[in-house]
């Protein structure tokens, strides 16, 4: 499985951007997908993640603020960000995961957003 994400970017403080993330090769054998972020300095967290069961989960930062959503028919995925806060600032890695044996984690590239007070 290859991901590609994008949709990176720089904008001010309250604005808005999407990301996309891309998946190619076997990707029927994905069974859970999500974003992660990275903070200049900081550990990678996870920042909202969609189950095998399609449960959702969001990162208590970015509650009420981000979306997360797919498409399977063009396996690609989203990360709707709005009201966005300098605290955001990171690169943004799409994940996507393969439970069945033997289970694998597969990581996009990155894309870095910088959001501006």
């Amino acid at each position: 499985v290859q991901l590609q994400a994008s949709g990176g970017g720089s904008v001010q403080a309250g604005g808005s951007l999407r990301l996309s993330c891309v998946a190619s090769g076997s990707t029927w054998s994905i069974d859970a997908i999500g974003w992660y972020r990275q903070p200049p300095g900081k550990e990678r967290e996870v920042v909202a993640y969609i189950g095998s069961s399609n449960n959702i989960i969001y990162g208590d930062s970015v509650k009420g603020r981000f979306t997360i959503s797919r498409d399977n028919a063009k396996n690609t995925w989203y990360l709707q960000m709005n009201s966005l806060e300098p605290e955001d600032t990171a690169v943004y890695y799409c994940n996507a995961f393969k439970g069945s044996y033997p289970s694998q984690d597969y990581w996009g590239q990155g894309t870095l957003v910088t959001v501006s007070s």
